[in-house]
């Protein structure tokens, strides 16, 4: 990218090898344009070369770095990083490097942020987005103690509110849009079959108002529902999705539907004491418009998942 005092742009030096090739001389168009008969020289051989891709800046990285460390002390520090988590200033005594240049390994690698890593294996989490709405849904089942009339322990106290026997969990049951974030949730007393295929038609038809108009693959954990329900797949087939499960133990795999139900967690089940079952069942209506459509999402730049879906009417509605 040209500095901000530059002479030329990419426009300018297009305009200089207009300017050449009508017939002009090189230095009076390069004095036109106050700049260096050998600066035009370079970008008008340049130009000849390499066609418009050369009137672009190229990068300022060498072509050879003779002094770079040696690519096994680079394995070792990688090998260090992956497996017991250690920053550079840990790392660097032990191979007798300094802690900056195990930092600029690290970097390099993209290794340098522990957040980039799953912390039991030390891999890399691959990131992925896919290109639009209903390209791939995520599905899971969040199972929820159920909330005793008159509050729970954080109302009443741990002793006062001790669990109740036979009080039995709530199946919350989420669907989120991998590429808008859009997600669509139901709570329901078990994730039986019947239940997850039902659950997927009403989160299709939901998809549908806003926007979202077929559903092409659904993402699911290896549950038996998923893997063997006659009733999921007859709802697949109804949509013209296919299925598919994560590898078994590996929800980072699923992680965009993981990472709603921990939101779903701190903003709606856990946000405030409820007094009763009832009261944090009728919450979950407003926690999730206000996901949709006014939430602030950092992987979308800040913006809500309603603005990615291809319907302008329904947004910030």
């Amino acid at each position: 990218m040209p500095h901000r005092n530059a002479r030329l742009t990419v426009f300018g030096r297009r305009l200089l090898v207009e300017r050449v090739c009508s017939g002009r001389p090189v230095a009076h168009v390069a004095a036109e344009m106050g700049i260096s008969r050998a600066t035009a020289h370079k970008w008008i051989r340049r130009w000849r070369t390499e066609g418009e891709a050369g009137l672009h800046d190229r990068s300022s990285r060498p072509h050879t770095t003779p002094h770079r460390t040696a690519s096994a002390v680079e394995d070792r520090v990688c090998d260090l990083r992956q497996s017991r988590k250690l920053g550079p200033a840990r790392i660097g005594p032990i191979l007798g490097l300094p802690a900056s240049t195990v930092h600029r390994i690290l970097t390099r690698h993209r290794l340098n942020r522990l957040a980039w890593l799953d912390r039991p294996t030390g891999t890399v989490i691959r990131r992925y987005e896919r290109e639009r709405p209903g390209e791939l849904i995520h599905v899971d089942v969040k199972k929820l103690g159920r909330i005793p009339d008159g509050g729970g322990h954080k109302t009443n106290g741990r002793q006062a509110g001790r669990p109740i026997r036979g009080m039995g969990f709530d199946y919350v049951h989420s669907a989120v849009d991998d590429h808008s974030r859009l997600a669509y949730s139901e709570i329901h007393p078990d994730e039986k079959v019947a239940t997850c295929a039902g659950f997927l038609t009403r989160a299709a038809a939901f998809f549908h108002s806003q926007g979202i108009d077929r559903i092409e693959r659904v993402l699911t954990d290896n549950a038996w529902a998923y893997r063997k329900g006659l009733a999921w797949r007859n709802a697949l087939a109804d949509l013209g999705a296919t299925g598919k499960l994560t590898r078994p133990y590996r929800p980072q795999t699923n992680g965009k539907v993981e990472r709603f139900n921990r939101t779903l967690l701190d903003e709606w089940a856990y946000l405030r004491p409820y007094t009763s079952n009832t009261e944090r069942t009728e919450a979950l209506t407003d926690f999730l418009h206000t996901y949709n459509h006014h939430r602030c999402h950092t992987a979308l730049d800040g913006h809500p998942p309603i603005t990615r879906v291809n319907n302008p009417a329904s947004q910030y509605t």
